[in-house]
């Protein structure tokens, strides 16, 4: 997928995020952006280690969302 692909899925995963780390997320704005990074991460770090959701919509979102859950989680670990 392309790098703008990811960015919008990303979009979508940090939303999706939020919703899943209830109570330890940073408000709807910096869930996005932390979404996007989650994403950029998911998408590169599951196929480096060779985890494979499925190369359509759903796998990337699927990769993407547990991307941004691992940063919502390390940045609300360094922020305490």
């Amino acid at each position: 997928m392309s790098i703008i692909g990811v960015i919008i899925i990303g979009l979508f995963a940090g939303f999706i995020a939020g919703y899943l780390v209830k109570g330890t997320g940073f408000g709807w704005i910096i869930n996005l952006i932390l979404g996007i990074a989650g994403s950029l991460l998911g998408s590169w770090g599951f196929s480096l280690i060779g985890i494979n959701f499925g190369n359509g919509l759903l796998g990337t979102l699927i990769a993407a969302t547990a991307g941004a859950v691992i940063i919502i989680f390390v940045v609300n670990f360094f922020k305490k």
